[in-house]
Order: structure tokens, then sequence, then C-alpha cells
């Protein structure tokens, strides 16, 4: 059975290889990781990347794509190699070692704190003229040191903020007049559809392969093991499912459409052997652009909770809990004082949508739900027996 991978490219004189773990996140520091847009937002904060990312095909570029019968990837590929950057870190891990001979011979404590120092790679993406760059979590996870190489130009990155929940991160380095991606909407997305992974495999900088969307709205258990409910973490995986390859260092990258739309951030690979064979995973741009936005202007992800469990549905879970239905997804339990159990929801409730856009798995929902602020009042379509109705739920 295939392993899921995180993609990042590990160099390091401490620790050596690439370890894949089954259905668990694998870094490349060899650590197990995990986790509606306010359009002032941007004016608040005076960043300069667009809040209507599908009104213009890119940054600094307003040439029109021709409508020719062929597909032609070149003003894509083009476009998109100038905003991925080649991300370096140095970090320094605590380890912790067992030396007998230390109790044995002068009485001393037998477990010892070591620093382990080592160095990583990945890719990001630029997102503002002025030098914010999106990449993963895992990318830049303890390091002590981020440098950013642009067309053979270092620059010192400073973290800006990160969110385990979804596997992403922000850094900024100082500069202006950049190149940058613009983001596109991930969820008209379609099957089939061409796109781009653009990113720096195996320290091949500026690398750019082409694939089909396979599947949206996939969970793979990738950030399982970060769930962390004192730390405000619950992992979010809705992930888009490609065919383009992408290798160890692509994390962090970009996944663009054939307009140059930053769709996606290239994360995690299906591989038993820690290359690729087929499948690769991206976080969808809707996602990012939402944490991004959240994590530059406040530092953190100003995120929301229904307040229930969920569970997807099908013939069997919809026969084994006498459903009349098999479509949407099932709550089977409600947090005492949660948002869901406020609005009047049950256990037992099908979700068949949300704000008018209908849902098939959690995965799906999660997608969605992570696009809130608290405060936010949305409609979710519901079916309790043999009755639908609508039921208005705040966010908090």
């Amino acid at each position: 059975m295939k392993s899921i991978i995180i993609i990042a490219c590990f160099i390091t004189s401490v620790a050596g290889g690439f370890i894949g773990v089954k259905l668990a996140l694998s870094s490349d520091k060899t650590t197990t990781v995990a986790n509606k847009i306010d359009d002032n937002l941007a004016a608040e904060k005076n960043l300069q990347f667009s809040l209507n990312p599908l009104s213009e095909l890119s940054g600094n570029d307003e040439k029109t794509l021709s409508n020719s019968s062929h597909l032609d990837l070149t003003y894509a590929s083009e476009k998109t190699v100038k905003t991925v950057v080649h991300v370096q870190t140095h970090f320094v891990r605590e380890q912790l070692v067992y030396d007998p001979f230390a109790a044995f011979f002068y009485g001393e404590n037998a477990y010892k704190i070591r620093e382990q120092h080592g160095q990583s790679s990945g890719s990001g993406v630029i997102i503002s003229p002025d030098g914010y760059i999106v990449t993963n979590n895992h990318v830049v996870q303890d390091a002590k040191e981020i440098n950013i190489v642009i067309e053979n130009t270092t620059y010192t990155a400073k973290l800006v903020g990160t969110d385990p929940s979804t596997d992403l991160a922000v850094i900024k380095i100082e500069a202006e007049n950049l190149d940058y991606s613009m983001f596109g909407n991930s969820d008209e997305l379609r099957l089939g559809e061409w796109v781009l992974a653009v990113g720096n495999p195996l320290n091949l900088q500026s690398t750019v392969t082409a694939g089909i969307v396979s599947a949206k709205n996939r969970n793979i258990d990738l950030l399982a093991s970060q769930y962390n409910p004192k730390e405000n973490v619950f992992p979010i995986e809705s992930f888009i499912q490609t065919d383009a390859a992408v290798n160890s260092g692509n994390s962090g990258g970009a996944l663009v459409n054939t307009s140059g739309e930053l769709v996606g951030i290239n994360t995690a690979i299906a591989s038993g052997n820690g290359f690729y064979t087929g499948y690769s995973f991206a976080i969808p741009s809707n996602i990012v652009k939402k944490v991004t936005y959240d994590l530059i202007a406040y530092g953190s992800v100003h995120r929301v909770q229904l307040g229930a469990n969920l569970s997807n549905n099908n013939s069997e879970i919809a026969k084994k809990n006498l459903l009349t239905t098999d479509n949407g997804i099932l709550i089977t339990s409600l947090t005492e004082n949660g948002n869901a159990k406020k609005s009047g929801l049950l256990t037992n409730d099908l979700i068949l949508a949300i704000d008018g856009k209908k849902v098939s798995s959690v995965a799906e929902f999660q997608g969605l739900l992570v696009l809130y602020n608290p405060g936010d009042t949305v409609q979710l379509q519901i079916k309790r027996g043999e009755i639908e109705k609508e039921i208005e739920l705040k966010l908090d």
C-alpha cells in the first residue's frame, strides 16, 4: 500500500535519507508534522496582492491567452517560474539521547538533550510584489535561518506565521517590484483540467511538470497526527489530487492552471519509495488565500468550529443509522455548547449543503468551512428523517 509523504527535499549532514511513513506526514526534516475572505483586509494591512484573483492573469503581465484550439502551456510555465522560489533553511532540533556511561562512571543523568543541526530545502510562491511568500509549514519548521533564492540572488527571510492545521506558512523578504502569482479560484477546477506543478524537485530549480486534476477534496490522513485541541490545531485536509510529476523539493511550490493562476500549493505525494509514482496532492488556493491573509494580518488563523463530529455517508452508513438517503454527511455527535447544538442541529442529521454549495464528504465540508471567519452566519441545508430544512448557524 502506498504511503503519503511530504515532498520537500532534505539535505543534512546529521541525518540523511528520505523516510516514508504509511499514511502519515514525513517531512523533509525527518520529523512528523501535522494543521469568506475579508475584502477590506488587504487595504487595512496595505497588502499589495489582488483580492479579486480572477480579474487578471498575473500580477505584472497583462498578456491574454490566445483562443487557439491546441493546448499551449508555455505562457503559464514561463510566468510561474518567475514567481516560484527556492527555500533553503538551517534548522536546529533538540534530541533526547541516552548515555549509560555517564551514569555508570560519573553518576550523571544518562539522558541528555543535544542539538541536531541540519539543512533542508523546498519551494515557495511569491504572492505580493513586496516579498510575501507562501510555502508549507514543514518546509520551514524548526528553521533558525531561512534563505530565499530568486534568479541566483539570495535573500534572508523572516517567518511571518505558520498554520500546522493546514501545513501552510508565510515568510517575508525585503524586496520590491517582484513578479508574483495571482490566486485563482480552486473551487472552479474541473476533473481532467490541465494543471502545472512548478518547484525545485531534487534541487533542480525552476522545474515545470504538467498533469490533470485527478480528484478533489481528498482526505489522506496526512495531518492527523497533528490533532491538538489544546493548541487549537484541528487538521484540515481537502487536497487536490493530480498526476503532475512532483518529487522531493516540490513542497511549497505552485500548482497553476493554464492561465497561470495559483490554484494550489504542492504538499505531498503518494509513494512507496519516496519518489513520484503518479499521485500528488496540493492544498487548494481558496484555503491558501484565507490562511495566508490571516497570518499576515493577525499572525494566526481566525478559524471557526462547527462543534460536531462528522462522518461520510454511504449506503452502508445510511442503512445502519436508518437514514433515508446516502447523500450528504452525517452528524454523529455534538459538542456541548458548540455552534451546532446551539443552532438546533441534532445527532443523525444529514448536512446536504452549506450556503447553497452541496457537500458529499467531510473533507469537502471542512474545505468550505475553513473559509469563514468567527461571527459569520451560514445557512445549512439538512435532512432530518424525511424532512429537509434550512438552519441558520452563527460561527464563533
